[in-house]
C-alpha cells in the first residue's frame, strides 16, 4: 500500500510539474501574441489599404477614415481622425468608431499584463479576456460595417460608379481589409485562451491522510523485507517477555519453578533441554 501511495504521489508530481511548465510557456506565448494582435489591429486601422484600384490612372485607395487619390506625381490623402464626423458615410464613421475601440482595448489588454506584479494570474487573464472579447467584437463590427459604405460618392469615384454595397466595381480588397478579419478570428482566438489559462487550475496534491503514512511502516505487519532492509533495532522494537501459559507448562517447568523458590540445584535436568527451555522464555 506505501509503495502504491508513493507512486501515485510521485506520478502526480511530475504532471503537476509537467503541467505547471506547460501552462507557464502557453501563458507566455499568449502574452507574445496579444502584443502582435495589438500591432495588427493598429497597422489596420491607420493604413488606406482596405480597398484600392491601383491599376486605372484615376484609382486609389480608400482606408476607414482616409481616402487617397491617385495624382500625376503621388497619391492625395484626404481625412484627419478628429473629423469623423465630418465623413461622407454613417458606415465609415461606425465603422472607424469601433476600430478604433478595438485598438484602445486592445492597448489596455497590454498594460494589464502589468497588473501581475499585484495581483492573481487569475484575476488578470479574466480581465484580459474580457477585454479580447470586447476588441473582438469591436473589430468585427467595424469589418461588417464598412462594406455598407461603398455605394457612397467618393468610393464610387475611386472605384467606378458601377460600386455598390458589397460590390467593389473596378477595385479590389486590399490586405488592410484581409488584416482585420485576421485581427477578428486572432481576438476571438486569444481571448479563450486567456478564459482557459484564468480557470483551468489542477490538484493533484495527494490526500493528507496519504502523505502522513508515507515512509512509516506499521510495526504489526513487518515483512521479512523490512526485516533484512533493517534490523530490529533501526525498527524500533524493545524485547518481548513471552511466558508459557500454565495448561501448557510441563512437569519440568513445575520443579523448575519449584526449585527456584526453595533455592535448590537440580543437577540431574538435561542441559539442552534446559537452554531449550530459556529459548522458549525470552526473545532477545
Amino acid at each position: 500500500m506505501g509503495a502504491k501511495v508513493i507512486e501515485y504521489v510521485e506520478a502526480s508530481q511530475i504532471y503537476a510539474t509537467n503541467y505547471i511548465r506547460n501552462s507557464k510557456a502557453i501563458a507566455v506565448l499568449w502574452a507574445i501574441f496579444t502584443i502582435c494582435y495589438s500591432i495588427i489591429v493598429i497597422v489596420s486601422f491607420v493604413t488606406p489599404d482596405w480597398i484600392g484600384d491601383l491599376e486605372s490612372e484615376t484609382g486609389g485607395r480608400i482606408g476607414l477614415w482616409k481616402i487617397c487619390e491617385r495624382n500625376e506625381m503621388s497619391d492625395v490623402c484626404l481625412g484627419k481622425l478628429e473629423e469623423i464626423l465630418e465623413m461622407p458615410s454613417m458606415s465609415f464613421q461606425i465603422a472607424t468608431i469601433f476600430a478604433g475601440i478595438a485598438v484602445l482595448t486592445s492597448l489596455l489588454t497590454i498594460l494589464c499584463l502589468v497588473l501581475m506584479i499585484f495581483l492573481k494570474s487569475t484575476t488578470v487573464f479574466h480581465l484580459c479576456g474580457w477585454m479580447q472579447i470586447l476588441s473582438a467584437i469591436s473589430m468585427i463590427v467595424a469589418c461588417v460595417s464598412f462594406p455598407f459604405g461603398w455605394n457612397s460618392d467618393e468610393f464610387r469615384k475611386i472605384c467606378s460608379p458601377e460600386a455598390n454595397r458589397f460590390e467593389v466595381g473596378l477595385c479590389s480588397i486590399r490586405w488592410a481589409y484581409a488584416l482585420a478579419i485576421i485581427a477578428c478570428i486572432d481576438g476571438c482566438i486569444l481571448a479563450t485562451l486567456a478564459f482557459i489559462l484564468a480557470t483551468r487550475h489542477i490538484r493533484l496534491q495527494p490526500d493528507p491522510t496519504y502523505s502522513r503514512n508515507i515512509g512509516t511502516v506499521n510495526n504489526a505487519y513487518i515483512t521479512d523485507v523490512h526485516s533484512i532492509a533493517g534490523s530490529r533495532k533501526s525498527l524500533n522494537l524493545k524485547p518481548v517477555l513471552l511466558v508459557t501459559p500454565p495448561h501448557l507448562q510441563t512437569a519440568d517447568d513445575s520443579i523448575s519453578q519449584f526449585s527456584s523458590r526453595n533455592g535448590t540445584n537440580h543437577r540431574f535436568h538435561n542441559p539442552m533441554h534446559h537452554h531449550h527451555h530459556h529459548h522458549q522464555q525470552f526473545q532477545l
